[in-house]
């Protein structure tokens, strides 16, 4: 089983996106902040598809120095679908028996990032909660980006 969570964009003016989707009818549903990371994460949907049909709206905090948050160009702004599975670890195993390299895998036994055959960034993301960690997962290294 498979569920479609959410599409994350990367902004650099997180007000005026929420305007902007706003427009579209979308509204705020939940914000997370993080401050040992730098970045807010903001999520929208429109009435009734809260939690079934999302954006997420990721804004880097400029540096701690002053100097300016990072712009994005030639579509680094859009960042990854999203779906939940039933166990991360048999979608995992199921993905890399077909070829499929897990960019980052579950050690947490939470989440773990593909790439479809065209470069874009998916995320697996447990059910319920992270699942205990389990080799090969827990000790496997990231290959790639993600």
């Amino acid at each position: 089983m498979v569920k479609y969570l959410h599409s994350m964009i990367r902004v650099t003016d997180p007000d005026a996106t929420i305007r902007f989707f706003e427009l579209l009818g979308l509204k705020e549903v939940r914000r997370q902040e993080s401050e040992k990371g730098r970045f807010t994460l903001i999520f929208l949907a429109a009435p009734g598809q809260e939690g079934d049909a999302e954006v997420e709206l990721t804004y880097n905090w400029p540096a701690e120095d002053g100097s300016p948050a990072e712009t994005y160009d030639g579509g680094r702004n859009f960042g990854h679908l999203a779906y939940e599975v039933d166990d991360i670890y048999d979608a995992c195993q199921r993905l890399s028996d077909a070829g499929v390299t897990i960019n980052r895998p579950p050690r947490d036994g939470h989440m773990a990032f593909i790439k479809t055959p065209d470069g874009i960034s998916v995320e697996l993301l447990q059910k319920g909660g992270s699942l205990e960690p389990a080799e090969p997962w827990a000790s496997m290294e990231n290959t790639g980006s993600w």
